[in-house]
This record gives structure tokens, sequence and C-alpha cells, in this order.
């Protein structure tokens, strides 16, 4: 019985000894963020506000700016949509993020529609034929290339909605931090991406 101890205690420090220390845990590693395309996201954005409302359309999709993104060739890392439903008299924003802490596609708050208000003329994606990268190079042949060589950390913002008078949908490619202190704005079609004006400069 000693013996048999005595083994069994041998063989038990042979294991204690040969053993490997565990290892420490790896840390996941922090995934880049993602940059799209008006078209890219607004598609991923439809797709969700479709789980609320059957008849959601969209009538503005805008970017905005953080860290991972200036704007810079159409692509942004957030972009929010704001669709209208005429079946539940309703608009609902969604936002979709390439970044962390909150990527992918994230609802906002439903509030009241009124389809006479022309500020939410919602409009058919089929009249999206142009992507933002395109709106972009159209707007840097008219003023944007140089602001970029003189102020090369000035951001890009890219707002997608109906324009009432020309009745056509738009892009406003704008140089800066928002709509309202633009340092250059310009207008493009969205359809056949022609240039339409400056509205700043």
């Amino acid at each position: 019985m000693k013996k048999l101890f005595m083994a069994m205690f041998a063989l038990a420090l042979l294991t204690a000894c040969s053993s490997e220390p565990p290892r420490p845990a790896e840390k996941p590693q922090p995934q880049p963020p993602e940059l799209l395309t008006a078209r890219s996201a607004l598609q991923k954005l439809y797709i969700s506000a479709h789980g609320w409302a059957a008849d959601a359309r969209p009538y503005r999709l805008e970017s905005s700016t953080n860290t991972d993104s200036k704007g810079r060739d159409g692509k942004s890392a957030i972009w929010r949509a704001h669709f209208a439903s005429a079946m539940q008299h309703a608009t609902k924003p969604y936002v979709w993020s390439g970044s962390d802490p909150e990527r992918g596609v994230n609802p906002g708050l439903q509030d009241t529609y009124n389809p006479n208000n022309a500020s939410t003329h919602a409009f058919d994606i089929a009249f999206l034929k142009i992507d933002s990268d395109k709106a972009f190079e159209v707007a840097q042949k008219h003023g944007g290339d140089k602001l970029l060589v003189k102020e090369a950390d000035t951001p890009v913002l890219y707002i997608l909605e109906w324009d009432n008078v020309a009745n056509e949908l738009v892009y406003h490619v704008i140089y800066g931090n928002s709509r309202d202190d633009a340092k250059l704005k310009i207008m493009v079609n969205a359809t056949n991406g022609e240039f339409i004006r400056v509205e700043k400069s």
C-alpha cells in the first residue's frame, strides 16, 4: 500500500512539473473601420426600414465624419437615412455605422409624418443611379480639389435628397463640418451625375 501511494505521488509530481502553465487569453484584435458609399449604405438601411414599414421610402440620406473617416472618395463610416411611411403616418431614422462601438444598423425614434411637408419629400430609390464616389469626383472638378490642397483636413459630407424646385434627386457635396458652415457646397444630379451648380463658395 505504501509503495502504491509513493508511486501515485511521484506520478502526480511528474505530471505537475511537465504540464505547461496556462496561457493568457488572447485579446481580440480590433476590426478596421468599414467605409461605404451612399448607395451601399442606403441598401442596408432600406432593408431595415422595410422591417418597420413595407411602404417605407427614404427622404434624406446624410453622412457624418468621425476619426475613422473624413468623407474622402464618397465614402463614410457613418450614414443616417430618414424614411417615411404613409401607412404608418410616421417617419423613422436609421443609422449605419462601420466604426466601433455600435457597428451595423441601429433604428432611431419614430416621429409623425406630413406628406405635404416639402422637407420630407420621399423619393423612389430607382432615381439613385449615381453613387457618392462619382458625386465627389464631380465636386472635386468644381473647386473641391483646390480647397483640399489648401486645407487638407477639411471634412466632406454628403446629403442626398429630393430637390422640389428642379424635381430631381440631388447630392449636396459639402466641404466643411456642417451644411450651415460649409466652405464649399456643390450640387450634383444623383440620376445622371451631371454638375448642377455651386451652392456656396
